[in-house]
């Protein structure tokens, strides 16, 4: 188990996108996020108090965390001196690149000398089965985007919350390393044998009882070249009953591609539906979530209001105003 608080390291990460991670702990475990630890030059901030080693020690901080999910997963040689002394100091080390912890042999070494944890949580536990594509008992949402790091994890906590305040029974699943972070479990698909990509997703929403949901965390973009396969494979493996678009309207481009522009939400619908229901005939696209963080609330409304009369769904940001829309969708189905 990874031993909490944490101190989060932010690194050199040059916009607050790339601290998905970081963030994500903070909006959904903020008990578990005593500060934050910078380099110089780094674009991002939390708002949490800027700790030193020492000053995050003395707060009750036990693992360093790295909360930064830069293009590659690599850890840069800029923040090794960082993570040494973290060991040398005390800490536990906690990362979800694919650069992992213990494939470098400083850290293995100094870790060892001083009886600290790596914590890679990017590598699979378990050996994954095939997908086998057999219907299962049980519901399942998946939330889709346009792009990557467009709220897929957000929206699915959101609901999760929701459903859990009303009663009904709902479990989100993760899939990716700040997921796995925040409830300290799951399966880390991107790191899966692509093989097995979609068995593991479909070990980790097995038969379940006929009124409860999982809500599956979204993965990539079947529209975003470099990580589409990610997608595939939740849409097959997860057998989604109900599918949410996702969607970040302020992008110029998408994620880490400035030569592809974002496709557009009917694209997306009529993208990922049909290939929801090789798996599930009954698959239906639910409602849309919009991440508005960089609207005003007055401009957010007013596009969220246009989203809903062109698509004919409801649309919200289930982090700013509420996951109560896509919640009543699925109890509808």
């Amino acid at each position: 188990m990874i031993e909490t608080p944490y101190l989060l390291f932010l690194g050199d990460a040059p916009d607050m996108l790339a601290a998905k991670v970081a963030i994500g702990i903070r909006d959904w475990r903020p008990e578990n996020a005593v500060g934050q630890l910078r380099l110089p030059g780094c674009g991002a901030d939390l708002g949490l108090a800027d700790m030193s080693l020492d000053e995050a020690k003395a707060a009750g901080a036990k693992t360093l965390v790295i909360g930064v999910a830069n293009r590659g997963g690599v850890i840069s040689k800029e923040w090794k001196k960082v993570l040494v002394t973290a060991l040398e100091e005390g800490f536990d080390l906690a990362s979800g690149l694919h650069n992992l912890l213990r494939d470098e042999p400083d850290l293995r070494a100094v870790a060892e000398a001083t009886g600290r944890a790596l914590h890679d949580v990017r590598v699979p536990s378990l050996s994954y089965p095939i997908a086998d594509g057999k219907t299962r008992r049980g519901k399942r949402c998946l939330p889709v985007g346009t792009d990557c790091s467009v709220g897929k994890m957000y929206t699915a906590m959101a609901m999760e919350r929701d459903m859990i305040a009303r009663g009904l029974k709902a479990t989100f699943r993760p899939t990716g390393q700040t997921g796995i972070l925040i409830t300290g479990d799951g399966v880390p698909l991107d790191a899966v044998v692509a093989d097995f990509m979609a068995g593991a997703v479909e070990w980790l929403t097995p038969d379940n009882d006929d009124d409860h949901w999982d809500l599956i965390e979204g993965q990539g973009s079947l529209f975003h070249v470099s990580f589409s396969g990610v997608t595939m494979a939740l849409i097959h493996g997860g057998q989604p009953d109900a599918l949410i678009l996702c969607h970040e309207p302020t992008r110029s481009h998408m994620r880490g591609l400035p030569e592809y522009t974002l496709p557009s939400l009917e694209a997306l619908r009529d993208m990922a539906l049909p290939i929801a229901r090789v798996a599930n005939p009954a698959c239906q696209v639910v409602g849309i979530s919009v991440n508005t963080q960089h609207m005003s609330e007055e401009v957010a409304h007013a596009y969220l209001a246009k989203v809903e009369a062109d698509m004919g769904l409801p649309a919200t940001d289930p982090y700013r105003f509420g996951a109560a829309k896509l919640v009543d969708a699925l109890a509808r189905l």
